[in-house]
């Protein structure tokens, strides 16, 4: 095997262990949830004519949607709502009120997805422990127990990162595909009729005649779309060709064989619908398809917690979250990280989840609402994006967008029947999340401002000082400022208490970009202030990892040269008063000020030495 076809092999197979792990264990419980209110009568038509949703969905959604569409949106190579967001943010540029529009839903989109990250481990841990049921009814009272065991465990062992386990992903989940295909070849071999339900008639002839139980069909058969836009967020991970080679060579003939099985066993058995994953496997294949299932449920529930911490860096770099810890896992990854605040909070959340529904069923309830609207503001940030980023003609770019539009439309509206049964609970911490978001973003913007207004001049300061000179002292200073070109208070304060100025000075901005990655030779832009003091513009992707420190020593060569052993860092640490006044809530501007006040210093953030860090305060009022 040539190189080239050996690292498209590799690249294949780490894309069907972490792109299709939540996709894929959907076929535990997607197709048992249709029949398990008993709104749907099993009948031969009605179980064809659901089948023929599940085909013609993952056809239309995943396939042609996301694979054939979607994924051409790609920013710098790097996919997911955060690069369609920044996309789909800089077409629209001319024109604000569609951006500030775009950016808002964009930004809830992302809390959806934190949403979704709460209920995929505990929905897909429990039905994959559910299993034990099919082994022996006493098993029931310890599923709860178990789930909760798995979960915690997984979250425990986040610190450690995936770099060992994560090589295991694919061929576990190549391992899971195989045997979800062949237990459903099994029962369609004895029940080849199922077949026929590739047909989209099958599926117009179930809404058409039964048009009122359809639409309340449309949001379990939603659940064989979760995990859908994982796709399109991990694209930058593997690449367009390996996903699109996983999803049409194994994981979508995988997912279709199965759910064609489980049609054909309850079509000669309706008893089985109660669970039909589980009950269309030999007695002998119970155990190890339990364990297989636990497993693969674990890789799912890890590709969406890593999918988490990596969308919170890039949120928080996009100025929407406060800083945060941030940890790597490995020194040759960059992007395997662990952020601690984002690894408990989802797991208090997967465990009230898991304890306040308690099973599959009920947690299918809430699932998929969130995912749906995802999906929607997915569809509509695509539209501005080959409308005024690519530039396409109006008519293309409604016929393209404009009919998964409402086939998501449909799926959502379907879903939000759920609402009062437990699709609430995403809801609800969407909206959380969303406040949390918007609130810091807005804090911000009006920090700044009100520092701008106070600012003084950086040039004619450093004139004005050097008129009258302080004593210099040996040594380089670094003064990290919100914005270039105004006078960071540490400059004040330091020239206030200790009357001298350092040899070399250098004034430091931080400037992140709504991009993924902005390469070395675009890193730093110095302007000479004179004296011996230089302006420097450090510049960041979203996926870039910050480090002042290292970023500085590329001005080796360029006038100054920053010793890190002779170097100090000043921090102009703000303590931010909510007021009464103009520009946001009071309840508002208070939790911006707690946020504030627990964030993590902007040394932890930036890599800065923690031992040469200055903190020098001053009260801002908003």
């Amino acid at each position: 095997m040539s190189p080239q076809k050996s690292s498209l092999a590799a690249l294949t197979l780490g894309a069907i262990g972490v792109v299709y792990g939540d996709i894929g264990t959907s076929v535990l419980y997607a197709f048992k949830e249709v029949f398990a209110t008993g709104h749907v009568p099993i009948t031969p038509d009605n179980v064809l004519g659901v089948l023929s949703l599940f085909f013609w969905s993952l056809t239309l959604v995943v396939s042609i949607k996301y694979v054939s569409l979607i994924m051409r949106a790609d920013n710098h190579g790097e996919g997911g709502l955060m690069a369609l967001l920044a996309l789909a943010s800089t077409s629209t540029q001319t024109k604000p009120r569609v951006r500030a529009a775009l950016m808002s839903l964009g930004v809830f989109g992302v809390a959806l997805f934190f949403a979704d990250g709460v209920l995929t481990p505990a929905i897909s841990v429990l039905s994959a422990m559910e299993g034990l049921e099919a082994i022996t009814p006493e098993a029931k009272p310890y599923v709860v127990p178990l789930s909760l065991i798995v979960l915690v465990a997984l979250f425990l062992v986040q610190r450690r990162g995936t770099a060992d386990i994560g090589r295991f992903f694919g061929p576990i989940t190549v391992a899971w595909f195989a045997a979800i295909g062949v237990a459903g070849v099994f029962q369609i071999v004895q029940n080849p009729v199922v077949l026929m339900a590739v047909s989209p008639g099958y599926a117009l002839q179930f809404a058409v005649e039964h048009y009122h139980i359809a639409f309340i069909t449309l949001g379990a058969v939603f659940l064989c779309l979760t995990g859908a836009e994982a796709l399109y967020a991990d694209m930058g991970h593997f690449g367009k060709t390996p996903i699109r080679i996983a999803w049409f060579g194994l994981v979508m003939p995988s997912l279709v064989l199965n759910y064609f099985g489980q049609g054909a066993l309850v079509l000669a058995d309706p008893a089985a619908a109660a669970s039909p994953f589980f009950n269309m496997l030999p007695d002998w294949a119970l155990i190890p398809m339990v364990a297989l299932a636990t497993a693969a449920t674990v890789i799912a529930s890890q590709a969406l917690i890593t999918g988490a911490f990596s969308a919170t860096k890039q949120t928080i770099q996009l100025g929407f979250l406060p800083r945060l810890t941030i940890l790597h896992t490995s020194i040759k990854e960059a992007g395997q990280i662990y952020i601690p605040a984002v690894n408990w909070a989802l797991l208090a959340g997967v465990v009230a989840a898991v304890v306040f529904f308690g099973s599959s069923s009920a947690l299918a309830a809430a699932y998929g609402i969130s995912v749906s609207m995802v999906m929607i503001i997915t569809t509509a940030m695509t539209f501005y994006v080959i409308r005024y980023g690519w530039g396409y003609p109006l008519w293309l770019c409604l016929a393209s967008t404009g009919v998964f539009f409402v086939v998501d439309a449909a799926f959502f509206s379907s879903n939000l029947l759920k609402v009062a049964q437990g699709g609430w609970f995403p809801l609800v911490m969407a909206a959380v999340l969303y406040v949390i978001m918007s609130t810091w973003k807005d804090g911000r913007r009006l920090l700044n401002e009100k520092l701008r207004s106070d600012a003084l001049d950086l040039p004619s300061f450093l004139d004005a000082v050097f008129v009258s000179p302080p004593a210099r002292v040996e040594g380089t200073a670094v003064f990290l400022t919100a914005d270039s070109g105004t006078v960071p208070n540490a400059l004040l304060h330091n020239l206030k208490h200790n009357k001298v100025l350092h040899a070399h000075n250098v004034f430091v901005t931080v400037r992140n970009h709504e991009v993924p990655w902005i390469g070395l030779d675009k890193r730093l832009q110095i302007e000479s202030l004179g004296h011996d003091c230089w302006q420097v513009v450090i510049n960041y992707g979203f996926k870039n990892d910050p480090d002042v420190p290292k970023a500085l020593a590329q001005m080796r060569g360029r006038g100054c040269s920053v010793d890190p052993m002779s170097t100090s860092y000043f921090l102009s640490r703000d303590t931010v008063v909510p007021t009464l006044g103009a520009g946001m809530a009071p309840w508002r501007e208070k939790l911006f000020a707690q946020m504030h006040h627990n964030a993590s210093g902007a040394a932890d953030f930036l890599n800065l030495p923690n031992n040469s860090v200055v903190e020098l305060g001053s009260k801002i009022e908003i």
